[in-house]
């Protein structure tokens, strides 16, 4: 899985990925609560939320790697922005912005799927970069 980072080698903006799922309102993370996973660092905002991640990173990491929904389900790479955010079945996924989380809304399983096949490619070959 390619992760989405900063130039910090941070995912996810430093946000404690495990509060998408337990506190339903991300919540940064902190230094001192960090992990290295898949060449990226994740910060969380408590040791027990460190420990969660460390035990199960698949569950709490974003999918797509974190990009944008959106952009992979139609073939390509944008920033995902852990501010726009939803959980679908149990999965975490990020859009660039709050309007382009609407539209994929509107098609939101059908862009899962579609997504989840391009994603087998983008991954490999991480083509140019669009946001």
């Amino acid at each position: 899985m390619h992760i989405k980072m900063d130039a910090e080698n941070i995912a996810i903006g430093g946000f404690d990925a495990v509060t998408f799922f337990n506190n339903n309102l991300p919540k940064k993370g902190k230094k001192e609560f960090s992990h290295d996973w898949k060449g990226s660092k994740w910060y969380f905002s408590s040791g027990a939320n460190q420990e969660l991640f460390r035990r199960a990173p698949e569950k709490y990491a974003p999918q797509f790697g974190g990009y944008c929904a959106w952009a992979v389900s139609h073939g390509y790479t944008a920033n995902g922005d852990p501010s726009v955010w939803k959980i679908v079945n149990g999965k975490l996924y990020l859009n660039y912005n709050l309007q382009i989380k609407e539209k994929w809304e509107t098609e939101q399983q059908t862009l899962i799927q579609d997504g989840e096949k391009n994603w087998e490619e983008l991954k490999i070959k991480m083509p140019e970069h669009n946001g």
